[in-house]
């Protein structure tokens, strides 16, 4: 694939799902950077909007159109492109969303040398707001305090331990020879905080660098302060995300190394449910979607 002798090859995966425009831009940031992918995997999730495969063949690299008619998920879709990258001999798995990309060319470059100078085995850019560069898309915890803004990290190079997984991830194949891919049970939602969890217990030493960045919608608008701000709950409006939101946090919670997560998740749910909310209902979904999830009952929400 690569045809320079002892050179490490690098896939990009990205998986979409009926964002055509979105995944045009993602792939021009992928063609853009200044070490290109050498080759780049397209999970196409239920293939069927027209012009998909179109803009996959056009997009500037060598391209592989991986068209699944059933939807996988975020979780399915990353499993099946990153089998494939390893497949096609990659040294170098690079996720990517069809919402997101690199903010500036040199990304791919940077956490390459940053995996080398601290051999590191994943290694993470950080994830910024698409309407506000400055901000986090997500904010990240450190100690008892909150950080939103890119300013809170000056003159900090490396997070060790902290990766925000898949938006720019970039994972060796020897990571992923011992973590694996994502679960496909859990469809999406959680996928990423499982990946996580695996890396901290498989002791392989990952973190994100800070100099470089990945551009993606933020994901805050879900969380509520409770317990005057000490604490937050996650309230997706939408029913299906709270379906698998719950759902996989409840498996995840059963798993080691977050079953420490569960009384306090609680403690954390009940207030919100029943003090904050006053809504007995939902404290009783809350509970019952994450009672299944610890019972391992993963069937898809029924339709209608």
């Amino acid at each position: 694939m690569n045809g320079v002798p002892g050179a490490e090859v690098v896939v990009a995966v990205v998986v979409t799902r009926y964002r055509v425009e979105l995944l045009r831009e993602s792939l021009a940031a992928l063609a853009g950077q200044n070490h290109q992918p050498d080759h780049v995997v397209v999970v196409d999730n239920g293939a069927d909007q027209p012009g998909v495969e179109d803009v996959v063949t056009t997009c500037g690299m060598p391209a592989t159109y991986l068209p699944s008619r059933r939807n996988l998920g975020g979780a399915g879709g990353f499993a099946l492109g990153m089998l494939h990258a390893l497949a096609l001999g990659a040294d170098w798995v690079w996720c990517a969303d069809d919402d997101g990309r690199p903010a500036t060319a040199d990304v791919l470059t940077t956490l390459l040398q940053t995996a080398r100078d601290h051999g590191l085995a994943e290694v993470s850019p950080m994830v910024t707001d698409a309407a506000d560069p400055t901000r986090l898309a997500f904010p990240l915890r450190r100690g008892l305090r909150w950080r939103r803004n890119l300013m809170d990290f000056a003159g900090v190079d490396l997070l060790p331990g902290y990766a925000s997984l898949f938006n720019g991830a970039l994972f060796s194949a020897a990571a992923l020879d011992v973590i694996g891919v994502p679960d496909y049970r859990l469809f999406f939602r959680g996928d990423e905080t499982e990946i996580h969890r695996r890396l901290v217990r498989s002791g392989l030493p990952f973190g994100t660098c800070v100099g470089v960045a990945y551009v993606h919608p933020e994901g805050t608008s879900e969380f509520v302060p409770v317990l005057g701000g000490r604490l937050s709950a996650q309230y997706p409006q939408d029913e299906t995300k709270r379906f698998f939101t719950y759902r996989n946090r409840g498996y995840l919670m059963a798993q080691p190394g977050m079953r420490w997560l569960y009384p306090l998740e609680l403690v954390r749910f009940g207030w919100f449910f029943l003090v904050t909310r006053r809504d007995r209902a939902g404290w009783r979904e809350w509970l019952r979607l994450t009672g299944a999830g610890r019972r391992e009952q993963f069937s898809r929400r029924p339709a209608g």
